[in-house]
């Protein structure tokens, strides 16, 4: 990721434990990882990312020892995604993809399209984390039909997936 500079050149696998603990909102300290207050363990983080337990123990220490490491990782915090559990709550999701994630306005204009559509918002997160850009919007109710070839028609949409 453009923000880790030159820290993890020529370590890909300390790398990879970097991108996945800021994907996940893993909070750095000292040396020791937490999604929130709960303490993750070596071994359970380098399960997820492919990597043995000494590899993320290495990632961890370079963190905390890093300045500039350290302000990113210091600050980060685990973010809740409604879409997925969306139908269970009597919401619609929709999941947007840019043409262009700098582009300014897309998500005003997708919010423009719903407020016209009388459909009130109940969350909306980007995510610009380096897997490619996404706005993820959660809306009370369903999505008039009518809003849909609309919220396609935005200016920076590539792609629209009602849920």
């Amino acid at each position: 990721m453009e923000f880790f500079g030159d820290h993890f050149s020529g370590y890909p696998s300390q790398q990879k434990v970097a991108s996945t603990l800021l994907a996940c909102g893993i909070r750095v300290m000292n040396g020791h990882a937490f999604c929130g207050d709960i303490e993750q363990g070596d071994s359970a983080i380098g399960r997820a990312c492919g990597v043995d337990r000494r590899v993320v123990r290495s990632t961890l220490e370079r963190i905390s020892s890093t300045p500039e490491l350290d302000a990113i990782f210091s600050k980060a915090r685990p973010t809740l995604s409604m879409v997925d559990m969306a139908p269970e709550m009597g919401c619609s999701s929709i999941v947007i993809t840019p043409t262009d994630a700098k582009l300014p306005g897309i998500l005003a204009n997708i919010t423009e399209v719903l407020f016209r559509a009388n459909v009130s918002v109940r969350q909306a997160m980007v995510d610009d984390s380096g897997n490619g850009a996404v706005l993820q919007v959660v809306a009370y109710g369903k999505i008039p039909p009518e809003a849909i070839p609309e919220l396609r028609s935005c200016r920076g949409v590539s792609s629209v997936l009602i849920k």
